[in-house]
């Protein structure tokens, strides 16, 4: 496959896996700011642009709910944006056309068309249910139309990677306010993991169960266990290596850090320091898709997050 191909596929997965987490994280705390008077609505959508990796406004300028949907929802020039997301993964999708197969370009042309460009305030929860439903139909689509060759790991690959980063986004938020922060079972329900967390615990979330359940269930796809391995099994696909010793494979060496990180350290330890660990699965995320550029895509920079290097 032509690395161009194969770059484009990588990033749809990512960006279509962008846009959602995106609009799961922001629907659930741009609702919690209506809901609790108590919290300071500066600090607060400053620490979610801080989250989100979109550099935050000058200290002297408050920041409003309104000015964090702006940026980050229908922002076209800002990367970490959905407009932006879904608009990358249409142009992907113009440039790797002979790959791509007619109904998902439809879904991601006819997505990117229907993008508004202001959002009126009574309808956030509607354009952030839209953007998922969107998300869920293109990745649909793949799944049950694509064989299962390059053109599909590559795009999994990507997807897995990126869904792994905007997870523990989204655990990191748990920590921007811990008075009146999102609760546990609020941050299960915006990743689908609420009704699969009851079969598993059979009890309603404590701190302990569900950070176990979103960091380390073998078994759910949007734990980023389940999604790192997934995107190992991806590049052991593309780039099978039989090593003797270690892993040649830069890549799968970065990944397997996330991995051992996590499955070998005390759950109440990555607890007590959630976000220094959330952080160090966007590093190691970051790396592996350096890596993945590098092996894979070197004509080209990688699209990144503003404030992703620091």
């Amino acid at each position: 496959m032509l690395s161009r191909i194969a770059e484009s596929l990588f990033w749809i997965g990512r960006y279509i896996e962008r846009s959602d987490g995106t609009a799961r994280i922001l629907d659930v705390h741009l609702q919690l700011l209506l809901e609790d008077p108590w919290i300071d609505e500066d600090t607060a959508c400053r620490s979610l642009l801080s989250v989100m990796g979109s550099a935050p406004a000058e200290e002297g300028d408050a920041v409003r709910r309104e000015d964090v949907l702006a940026r980050l929802a229908v922002d076209r020039a800002n990367p970490s944006s959905i407009a932006y997301a879904l608009t990358a993964a249409r142009e992907n999708a113009r440039r790797a056309r002979e790959i791509v197969s007619t109904e998902l370009w439809e879904t991601l042309n006819t997505t990117n068309a229907r993008m508004p460009r202001r959002i009126n305030n009574e309808k956030v929860h509607e354009f952030f249910q839209w953007v998922r439903e969107r998300s869920a139909l293109a990745v649909g689509v793949v799944d049950s139309s694509t064989s299962r060759d390059e053109a599909w790991q590559f795009f999994t690959l990507g997807r897995s990677i990126e869904r792994a980063d905007m997870t523990a986004r989204m655990l990191a938020t748990r920590s921007l306010t811990e008075v009146s922060g999102p609760s546990w079972t609020t941050i299960l329900r915006s990743c689908g993991a609420y009704e699969a967390y009851l079969r598993t615990y059979r009890g309603m979330p404590s701190a302990r169960n569900a950070a176990e359940f979103l960091l380390l269930d073998r078994l759910f796809p949007r734990s980023i266990v389940y999604s790192v391995q997934q995107a190992e099994d991806c590049m052991s696909a593309i780039d099978p290596r039989a090593d003797r010793v270690g892993h040649s494979n830069t890549v799968l060496r970065a990944l397997g850090r996330i991995r051992n990180d996590l499955e070998y350290s005390p759950i109440s330890e990555i607890l007590h320091e959630l976000p220094e660990h959330m952080d160090g699965v966007q590093k190691v995320t970051r790396e592996a898709s350096e890596a993945i550029r590098q092996r894979f895509f070197p004509t080209q920079a990688e699209p990144s997050w503003i404030g992703e290097i620091s």
